[in-house]
C-alpha cells in the first residue's frame, strides 16, 4: 500500500472551491506535492491562483518565508484532465455534495490512480459506504472531512466506512498530520462526529426559547458568562445562517429515525422558510446593520428599582456554592420569619416541583443556579404566581454586588444546567455508540465547534452523578424522551465512575 510517509508523497485535491483550496493549502504547507483538479473548464487554475495569492500575503504579514511559499508554489500542478491524477496517492474529493456525482467521480477516479491509492471524500452528510459501494476497491475509500475556513481549523474527522480498511485509517491519520491538523477517527454515521455533536447546543437553546423560559439574548449571555461558550447558541446559528443549520438539523434528525435528543422547533423552520438566515439577510434570532452588528441588542440583566434584600431564608441547606454566592451578594441567612425570601440551589428541578415536593412557599421562593461561572452572571428564577417583589429584592441584592441577574422563566435545569447536561448527553451517547473514542470525541468538538470542554469533559466538571441526576430530573417533569439519560451516562454515574471509563 502507498508509503504516506514519503517525502515524494502526491496529493490529488478534486474540487478547487473554498474547501478544495483549502485543502491544497494545508498539503503544500505540509510538503507535499499536490495536483489540482476541477471538472470546471479554468477551475483549477482559478483556484490554485486564490492559493498562491493566500501563501503571498502570509510573507507579507511574516508568516512564511518567502523561500518556503515560493517551493509550494513549484509543488502545485493544475490538472488538464483527470488522467493527471495517476501519480497521487492520496486523492481527496471535495465536489458539493451530490451522491451520483461522488459516486460517478470516484469510478473515474479509480480507473487512473494506482492499485495501492487511497481515495477519500471531503463530504460533511453523505455516508462513505454509499460512495464505496460503486468502487472496485470499497476497502481504499474513507471519508476525510475538513472544516472551514481549512487552513485555521486544525480538526480533520477521517471516517471509516463499513468496508475501509483499518490500514487505510492508519495511513490517513499520518496524512492529516501532515497536513498539520488534528485527526480524529470516527466510525461512518450522520454528520460524523461534529456536525452530530453540535445538535445539542442550538436545539436545546431553540427549546428554551421555545417553551417561552428565556430570550435568545439571554440564553447566549448565560452560556458566554457562565459557561464560557465563545458565543450564544443564537449568536453562533445567525453567524452561520439558518440557511444552513436548519437543514443539517433537519438532515440528522431524519437519518438517526426521529431520535428526541435531535429534535429542532417550529421557529427554526419557520426562520428558514421566512428567508430570515441571519447576519447574511440582516435578520435572524436578532436584526442586524450592514456590518454585522445587531441593533437594538435586548438586554439579557434584569433591571429593578427594587430595594436589595438584606436577609433571605434558604430552603436548601448544605450547598456550599449557595453560601458562598449569598455571602457574596450580601445576603445574610435567617430563620423564615414568613417576610423574607426564599431562596434555593435548584438541580435539574424546578422551582413549581421542589415547592410543591417541600411544602416552600411558592410565593416567595427565588430558585438560584449556582453551577458555571457566578462571578459576571446569576441566573434566577421563580414558580408561577410568585411575588415579584421577593425575585426583585434578591436580584437587586446581587447587582448591588456586581453580579449581573438574569431572570426566566420556571425551568427544569434553568439555561446552563439543561444546555450543559444536554451536550455531555450527546456526548456519551456518541461513546455509547462507538461513534469515536471519548477522549477523540471531546478533542473534536473543542477543535471543530470551540467548546470550552468537551461533551465528556463537561460531565466530569460538572460530576457524572449530578449530571445524570439533572437529566433524569428534566426527563421526570417533562415527560420528553428528548431529556433521557444515555446509558453511558447512566452506568458510570450509577457506579461512581468518571465519563471517559470505556471498559
Amino acid at each position: 500500500m502507498v508509503d504516506v510517509t514519503s517525502p515524494d508523497l502526491v496529493i490529488g485535491v478534486v474540487g478547487c472551491g473554498a474547501m478544495g483550496q483549502g485543502i491544497i493549502q494545508v498539503a503544500l504547507q505540509g510538503g507535499m506535492k499536490v495536483v489540482a483538479h476541477d471538472a470546471m473548464v479554468g477551475g483549477a487554475e482559478a483556484g490554485a491562483k486564490k492559493v498562491i495569492g493566500r501563501l503571498e500575503r502570509l510573507v507579507e504579514k511574516g508568516t512564511l518565508e518567502a523561500d518556503a511559499a515560493a517551493a509550494m508554489k513549484e509543488k502545485l500542478v493544475v490538472s488538464n484532465g483527470i488522467e493527471d491524477l495517476a501519480p497521487c496517492g492520496v486523492v481527496v474529493e471535495a465536489v458539493f455534495e451530490d451522491i451520483d456525482v461522488k459516486r460517478d467521480l470516484f469510478t473515474a477516479i479509480e480507473g487512473v490512480v494506482a492499485e495501492d491509492a487511497i481515495i477519500a471524500s471531503n463530504t460533511s452528510s453523505l455516508p462513505i459506504g454509499s460512495i464505496a459501494r460503486v468502487c472496485k476497491k470499497p476497502g481504499r475509500i474513507a471519508g476525510l472531512h475538513f472544516f472551514n475556513p481549512v487552513p485555521l481549523m486544525r480538526l480533520v474527522e477521517i471516517i471509516q466506512g463499513p468496508a475501509t480498511e483499518d490500514a487505510v485509517i492508519e495511513k490517513l491519520v499520518t496524512v492529516g498530520e501532515r497536513f498539520g491538523r488534528t485527526p480524529v477517527v470516527v466510525k461512518d454515521s450522520p454528520g460524523f462526529l461534529v456536525n452530530l455533536g453540535g445538535r445539542a447546543f442550538t436545539t436545546e437553546g431553540l427549546h428554551l426559547e421555545h417553551e417561552a423560559v428565556a430570550t435568545p439574548a439571554q440564553v447566549d449571555a448565560v452560556m458566554r458568562d457562565c459557561g464560557h461558550f465563545r458565543m450564544g447558541p443564537f449568536q453562533l446559528m445567525d453567524l452561520t445562517g439558518i440557511d444552513v443549520n436548519y437543514p443539517v438539523s433537519m438532515i440528522v434528525f431524519e437519518q438517526f429515525l426521529n431520535d428526541p435528543r435531535l429534535r429542532t422547533t417550529p421557529l427554526h423552520r419557520a426562520l428558514a422558510e421566512a428567508g430570515r438566515f441571519g447576519r447574511k439577510t440582516g435578520q435572524g434570532h436578532f436584526r442586524y446593520d450592514d456590518k454585522g452588528q445587531v441593533i437594538d441588542p435586548p438586554s439579557p440583566d434584569h433591571v429593578t428599582d427594587a430595594a436589595p434584600a438584606m436577609t433571605v431564608a434558604v430552603a436548601t441547606d448544605g450547598d456550599e456554592a449557595l453560601t458562598e454566592l449569598l455571602e457574596r451578594a450580601g445576603l445574610s441567612v435567617r430563620n423564615d420569619d414568613g417576610s423574607m425570601p426564599i431562596v434555593a440551589a435548584l438541580y435539574g428541578e424546578d422551582a413549581t416541583g421542589f415547592a410543591a415536593r417541600t411544602g416552600t412557599d411558592h410565593t416567595r421562593l427565588v430558585a438560584i443556579d449556582t453551577t458555571g461561572d457566578t462571578s459576571k452572571r446569576i441566573t434566577l428564577m421563580t414558580a408561577p404566581a410568585a411575588d415579584p417583589a421577593y425575585r426583585d429584592a434578591v436580584a437587586a441584592a446581587f447587582a448591588k454586588a456586581g453580579v449581573a441577574p438574569t431572570v426566566i422563566q420556571d425551568s427544569p435545569g434553568f439555561i446552563l444546567q439543561r444546555m450543559r447536561a444536554m451536550i455531555a448527553n450527546l456526548g456519551c451517547e456518541m461513546a455509547q455508540i462507538a461513534l469515536a473514542t471519548p477522549s477523540d470525541i471531546d478533542t473534536a468538538m473543542k477543535l471543530g465547534l470551540n467548546y470550552p470542554l468537551g461533551p465528556l469533559e463537561i460531565a466530569e466538571q460538572m460530576g457524572v452523578k449530578r449530571t445524570y441526576e439533572i437529566l433524569s430530573a428534566i426527563h421526570d417533569a417533562t415527560q420528553d424522551p428528548r431529556y433521557r439519560p444515555s446509558l453511558w451516562l447512566r452506568r458510570r454515574a450509577l457506579l461512581g465512575l468518571g465519563a471517559h471509563q470505556v471498559a
